[in-house]
């Protein structure tokens, strides 16, 4: 339930980005995924893509980077670091 949460903010994230800047679609997704988020970038990536069917995202390419640090004040998030889309 926690990724289904994270998922759904991430892609209202990409959403919003894409519509501002009248985006055709998104070709590309960098993300970062806290050290507790309990996300490996498989895992992301199979969540990515099922939530991205149908949208603007669909297809993107997907850049993740892991955190190791558990003291971070965002280890338990996935944080939206930047979208490459094509107008």
């Amino acid at each position: 339930m926690h990724e289904a949460s994270l998922m759904r903010d991430l892609m209202a994230k990409i959403d919003a980005l894409a519509e501002a800047e009248k985006a055709r679609r998104v070709v590309a997704v960098s993300v970062w995924c806290g050290a507790l988020s309990h996300m490996t970038e498989a895992h992301f990536g199979e969540h990515f893509r099922q939530s991205a069917a149908g949208t603007i995202a669909e297809g993107a390419r997907l850049d993740v980077t892991l955190s190791t640090d558990i003291s971070d004040p965002n280890a338990q998030d996935v944080l939206l670091e930047s979208i490459e889309i094509e107008g």
